[in-house]
């Protein structure tokens, strides 16, 4: 067994074979030394251009989730709401512009776990750590769309089946479309998925204008509020902000993406232009569904506001992103667990029985457990909030404030920090921030989600787990 650094050693002489060449110098000769191998194999991995790579990135983000905004706004009042937004989104593209310095810096990093081991002082607890953080975060995700997949066939059918066999066949579909081994190869889906769910957003924001009253009408008017309620707690406001970082937060694939980029230098373009795309999105979304469903109806995803047609047209055409994104995630953590045992294999290398036999398994073993969590923990709000406290807090805030540090530490040697100026103080405290607010959201933030998931069954939110109740929306 190996990770992917043991699987770079090989490059690493002609990486580093020149002392004190610059960190441009030390990528463009691994990026030599990888194509001239990669020329021997039957499987090419370094394939996506930027524009590729954007509508990965773009597609990631372009989610259900965008459909949770309006509950969040709901809870946290429209101005803190959308100041939460562009923080949130601002702090992302600052800790995704982190990330691709600290992977041209060392080229030889494939995904968030090498990268969690160089930051913790390249202990393997530290590898092992972010390797089981990483999987289940991506397995938390394949779960979200599972149990989506599930309320769209209960919404859509009416209830035709029982639920279970809704979350199972949404498995099953998802699963299919995971069978591809490079990214390169899901990217005209990708495209596909961002540009439906585009169209379901603009649907659900239109639908919610132009319905006579949001689903579930019963007579108290529609009312919004630009700050939070008298008498929202922190639970519920901590659980709506996480929902806002889960969807804005997706660092943790960038290291993968990365690594297939055929220029990873062009990954910051992928950047702004992803960050400017969904701060206008997600904000127009949250803001003007909310404004006309108000608090007393809001659901999330929003869809389950809509009267029941309306419901039924918008949420048809997300279904691509329920399939895609799920694929996505499933497709990460299957590549990482594969190269794990067989990099340097000629299974990583060819498309051998042995190794596709393999993929499969591993692949079909995601959505397993997706499937199970699904079950388990039935309720898309919360779910979200409890994947944001445990595994955004290190991905999205804690690790790129470290790997800042770290970077400096590198670059201008032992007590760096005493001789900053001005920028260079703010910068520290930037990140010192970044730590802070990892921290917090992973400490009462996991304590906020946990306590939603408990008073939901106390309540009887849900029918409990394994269950055959509707879980769609009524319209």
């Amino acid at each position: 067994m190996s990770n992917s650094l043991n699987s770079n050693e090989k490059f690493d002489h002609a990486v580093h074979e020149s002392v004190g060449s610059s960190d441009d110098e030390v990528l463009e000769k691994y990026l030599l030394a990888q194509q001239a191998l990669e020329q021997e194999n039957g499987i090419k991995y370094r394939t996506c251009s930027w524009q590729k790579t954007a509508a990965l990135v773009f597609s990631e983000y372009i989610c259900l989730a965008i459909l949770s905004f309006p509950w969040s706004y709901s809870v946290l009042g429209l101005i803190p709401g959308l100041i939460l937004t562009f923080v949130t989104a601002l702090s992302t593209l600052y800790t995704g512009i982190t990330i691709w310095e600290f992977c041209l810096k060392n080229p030889n990093v494939r995904t968030v776990c090498d990268i969690g081991q160089h930051l913790f002082w390249g202990k393997k607890w530290a590898w092992w750590f972010t390797a089981a953080c990483f999987l289940l975060n991506n397995t938390f995700i394949q779960a979200l769309h599972v149990l989506v997949g599930s309320k769209y066939l209960n919404s859509i059918s009416n209830h035709a089946l029982c639920s279970v066999v809704f979350g199972v066949i949404a498995a099953i579909i998802c699963f299919i479309f995971s069978i591809p081994r490079t990214f390169s190869g899901l990217s005209h889906l990708a495209s596909f998925s961002a540009a439906t769910m585009f169209i379901a957003v603009v649907l659900c924001m239109a639908f919610a204008g132009a319905q006579e009253h949001p689903a579930g009408f019963d007579g108290t008017p529609v009312h919004w509020n630009l700050i939070p309620v008298k008498g929202t707690n922190f639970a519920a406001g901590m659980s709506a902000f996480l929902n806002i970082v889960y969807t804005l937060v997706g660092q943790i694939t960038y290291p993968s993406f990365i690594a297939e980029m055929e220029d990873p230098r062009d990954f910051k373009k992928v950047l702004y232009l992803v960050t400017v795309a969904e701060v206008v999105v997600f904000s127009l979304a949250g803001s003007i569904v909310y404004v006309y469903v108000g608090d007393a109806y809001m659901t999330a995803p929003a869809f389950g506001s809509l009267d029941n047609v309306y419901m039924k047209v918008a949420f048809s055409f997300a279904v691509p992103t329920i399939v895609f994104l799920g694929v996505l995630y499933s497709t990460v953590s299957s590549k990482f667990i594969f190269q794990f045992f067989f990099d340097d294999t000629v299974h990583a290398k060819e498309h051998t029985a042995f190794g596709w036999a393999v993929w499969v398994l591993i692949v079909a073993g995601t959505w397993v457990i997706a499937f199970i969590i699904a079950e388990v923990i039935p309720f898309f709000s919360d779910l979200l909030s409890l994947m944001s406290s445990l595994f955004d807090t290190w991905f999205g805030f804690i690790f790129w404030g470290v790997a800042y540090f770290q970077m400096r530490g590198q670059e201008q040697g032992a007590g760096w920090w005493k001789r900053q100026g001005i920028y260079g103080n703010i910068m520290i405290g930037l990140n010192i921030l970044l730590i802070i607010t990892g921290l917090v959201c992973l400490g009462p933030g996991t304590y906020s989600a946990v306590q939603s998931i408990v008073t939901n069954y106390q309540t009887g939110s849900v029918s409990g787990v394994f269950s055959c109740a509707n879980n769609g929306f009524k319209g």
